[in-house]
Parts: C-alpha cells; structure tokens; sequence
C-alpha cells in the first residue's frame, strides 16, 4: 500500500486510468469480433446489403480504434496494425467482386 499521500493519490488515479483502459480496449475488441463475422457472413453470401453492414462495421472498428488511440490507450502502431488487419480481411472479398 501506499506510504504518502502523494503516492496514495497516484494509485487512485492508476486505478481510475486503468478501468478507463480497459473498456476501450474491450470495446474495441467487441467491435472486431462483429466485423470478422459481418465478414463472414458476407464471404458465404455476397450481396449489396450485407456489403454495406461490413462497410458500416469496419467504419465503427476504425472510429473505436482511433478514439483509442487519440486517448492513448493504445500505442499508435498498434492501432494501425489492428486497422491494417481488419482492411486485409475485406480486401479479397472486394476484388473478388470487382
């Protein structure tokens, strides 16, 4: 436990940070695993309609990653390697289409 008050507040404010961490990163976890499996879905059945619920998709996964990154839960090479993944996994799907 902390011996100051200095110290004391610190691990209140680690703490506070923390869970704010933890929700974005879970968050952006949440909107991935909806994307994969728009694509999915997508991949099995290609029409217009399930084409834009992917564009939607990947659009929301983008928001939440940035928004990470400009609150600095994520490092911002790992944001872009995250958005880098996600846009390889609709990339062949879209040619193919083409």
């Amino acid at each position: 436990m902390a011996n100051t008050k200095s110290a004391l507040k610190r691990a209140e404010i680690a703490e506070r940070n923390r869970v704010r961490n933890k929700s974005y990163k879970s968050a952006v976890k949440t909107l991935t695993k909806k994307y994969l499996n728009a694509v999915e879905v997508y991949k099995a059945n290609p029409t217009p309609e399930l084409q834009q619920e992917v564009e939607v998709r990947l659009s929301e996964a983008y928001s939440k990653i940035d928004k990470a990154i400009k609150r600095g839960v994520l490092h911002p090479n790992n944001g872009a390697r995250k958005k880098s993944k996600l846009a390889h996994r609709l990339k062949p799907l879209t040619q193919a289409a083409e």
